[in-house]
């Protein structure tokens, strides 16, 4: 176990969101972010967006684990997995041309919200995703793409073409 680096009184912004509590001011998700929600997982629109492109999706354990070394194995099998439902989602939802996941720990592996997340990213040919800051995504747009991409999910098991 690796020691938190949560600062004292930090109020878990996803523990919020899988609560179904938003009001904290600091938390910026929004209930219409949500996309999916079980007893182990939960997906979400991000609330930044990068580049020109809004819309990735977070997939992040429902109950409270920092870091990837903290989760329970069952835990992280059902992160993976989803995390290949929501790229075939992303696929199928918006026609990407491709799909880039990524996951941070403790602060020097740029982790910022002391809630294990994995990003999953719809790309687009040089849409530079890696070169640009983070900026904040409107909850209306949020909300319109967890409506588009819960429509996806909601229908089963996608598969390409």
């Amino acid at each position: 176990m690796i020691a938190s680096h949560a600062p004292e009184g930090y109020v878990c912004p996803f523990c919020g969101l899988v609560a179904g509590d938003v009001s904290d001011p600091e938390n910026r998700c929004e209930l219409a972010d949500l996309v999916y929600q079980d007893e182990d997982i939960i997906v979400f629109i991000a609330v930044d967006g990068f580049g020109d492109h809004e819309g990735h999706a977070m997939v992040s354990p429902s109950g409270h684990y920092e870091t990837l070394y903290d989760l329970p194995d069952r835990v992280l099998q059902r992160i993976g997995l989803m995390a290949r439902q929501v790229a075939l989602a992303m696929k199928q939802a918006w026609s990407p041309d491709g799909i880039s996941t990524r996951q941070h720990n403790e602060p020097a592996g740029n982790q910022h919200v002391w809630h294990y997340h994995l990003h999953v990213f719809p790309r687009w040919h040089d849409d530079q995703l890696y070169r640009h800051l983070r900026h904040p995504v409107a909850p209306e747009v949020r909300a319109a793409k967890a409506r588009e991409l819960a429509a996806v999910l909601d229908a089963g098991p996608t598969r390409l073409p």
